[in-house]
């Protein structure tokens, strides 16, 4: 992608664009972790498997890259990912999983065509109403992050600004606090 601000260095990071546009990043951080660390009837890794699967499908190799690499530190084989993004339906991904990957991959996809048989075929694999709005959820904030990603030329494999951990991510907001970027509204 090509750089869309020259006052930032050539392949720039998502960290590199919040410390220029503070504006937000905190509230941003917060909703990341309410959507992908709170309690939900998906695991952590699960939530950020939807997250990798939703920036995927819309080409965001930053997003997937990073979230794809978030994942296999919750437990989720990478190479799963990725044979969800070639056909989800031949995939190893549970029986149980597929139809929320389904729905979201439609709701990114060509959210205009949403039926309730896309949600009845949730519930048919045994997940409640709270399941479907947490998949939103997930969803929704990706195909965000996506568009802002891709519009601020963020560029793929830098992934975090200083130093690496060698633990999970268990929170956004501290994560920015930790790399000065999570002091603004």
């Amino acid at each position: 992608m090509s750089q869309q601000f020259p006052s930032l260095p050539n392949q720039a990071n998502l960290g590199a664009v919040f410390s220029k546009f503070p504006n937000g990043v905190s509230p941003l951080l917060e909703l990341h972790d309410v959507v992908l660390r709170a309690e939900s009837p998906f695991t952590i890794g699960e939530r950020e498997l939807i997250a990798a699967h939703v920036s995927g499908l819309n080409s965001c190799q930053y997003c997937h890259g990073a979230h794809t690499h978030i994942a296999k530190d919750f437990g989720i084989d990478p190479a799963l990912i990725e044979s969800m993004q070639k056909d989800l339906d031949s995939s190893q991904v549970s029986s149980k999983l597929k139809p929320i990957l389904a729905y979201v991959s439609k709701l990114t996809l060509s959210p205009s065509n949403m039926t309730s048989r896309d949600a009845e075929a949730v519930y048919e694999a045994g997940w409640e109403e709270r399941a479907l709005y947490d998949a939103i959820l997930v969803c929704s904030l990706f195909n965000f992050m996506n568009r802002l990603v891709e519009g601020t030329g963020c560029t793929p494999n830098h992934h975090t600004q200083g130093k690496a951990s060698t633990k999970p991510l268990e929170s956004y907001l501290a994560w920015g606090k930790d790399q000065g970027l999570a002091n603004s509204t």
